[in-house]
């Protein structure tokens, strides 16, 4: 991401390992995860049916939508089963202390 503004989001703590969290970021809705202790985040929404992924399952390093069960990877955010075919936005992401910082593109 060439230039981005890292908002805070949550604290480390509040993600559980192996799971998923929805935060409301900026006025922006971002899913957290927490693979292997590491922080990943990506837009909330399915790129498909508009469904919120928090509500989702973390399948090893994949979310299934709760919707039509399509699947993302979570580390890149590349759409990984059908019916999803467009990617999710990945987000990158700082850990200050316990807080997550997630970068969102500038705006302008």
């Amino acid at each position: 991401m060439e230039s981005a503004k890292f908002v805070a989001a949550a604290s480390v703590a509040s993600v559980p390992e192996g799971d998923v969290i929805g935060v409301d970021v900026a006025g922006r809705k971002v899913a957290l995860f927490k693979l292997d202790g590491t922080i990943y985040a990506l837009e909330g929404f399915c790129t498909h049916g508009h469904a919120e992924l928090a509500g989702g399952y973390v399948e090893g390093d994949r979310i299934q939508c709760p919707m039509h069960g399509g699947l993302f990877e979570i580390r890149t955010g590349k759409a990984a089963g059908d019916p999803c075919t467009v990617n999710l936005q990945a987000f990158p992401v700082k850990i200050d202390g316990d807080q997550i910082l997630i970068g969102l593109p500038a705006e302008g």
